[in-house]
């Protein structure tokens, strides 16, 4: 499919999510990077790409992307996204002996 053009959010999610059970992280990220450059309002895509960037250990970059995840998933009043990205977050900023929101 992305051969023949049709690249979009939901078919990089998609992959990104297929990569993931899969066991590639890595690819899945750089496949759920190019979903939520689609559509930055894509909160699925944004929880997804933190959990990618958390298994490639990833720490400021999975913590940049559920702070991003989070404040989209709030503004689109997706509240159960928004609590379990804000969860991950939280763990990835004990982790990193910072305070929430540093």
């Amino acid at each position: 499919m992305l051969a023949s053009g049709r690249d979009n959010a939901l078919l990089r999610f998609s992959l990104g999510n297929e990569y993931l059970k899969a066991g590639d992280a890595a690819t899945a990220a750089e496949h759920l990077r190019r979903a939520v450059e689609h559509d930055p309002k894509y909160s699925a895509a944004w929880k997804l790409l933190g959990k990618s960037l958390t298994d490639l250990e990833a720490w400021p970059d999975a913590l940049a992307a559920y702070r991003q995840g989070l404040a989209v998933a709030e503004a689109r009043g997706d509240k159960q996204a928004a609590k379990e990205m804000g969860v991950f977050a939280r763990r990835i900023e004990k982790q990193l002996g910072l305070k929430s929101g540093d």
